[in-house]
């Protein structure tokens, strides 16, 4: 596995980029200078990052994001071959 984080991620097990491996290994985004853990999904070449509002839920039952537009810095919380227990 590389040493930087794809491009476009998704916590959202039924996106197609939704990747489990890379998940695992846990990744750090810096949107905009602040460090945010709170990201549903990111994209670093578009710029922008989705992020839930409040506890509100869609008809889904899924929690409703916002779309923000900036500077996304991602990489990984844990180095290769490492895991978390």
């Amino acid at each position: 596995m590389s040493e930087t984080p794809p491009d476009h991620l998704s916590n959202d097990p039924r996106s197609k980029f939704y990747d489990e491996a890379v998940l695992e290994r846990g990744i750090g985004i810096r949107f905009n200078g602040v460090e945010r853990h709170n990201v549903e999904e990111y994209c670093i070449s578009e710029g922008w990052v989705r992020l839930p509002v409040g506890k509100a839920l869609d008809r889904r039952g899924q929690p409703m994001t916002m779309k923000m537009n900036g500077t996304v810095e991602a990489w990984f919380l844990t180095p290769a071959g490492e895991t978390k227990e």
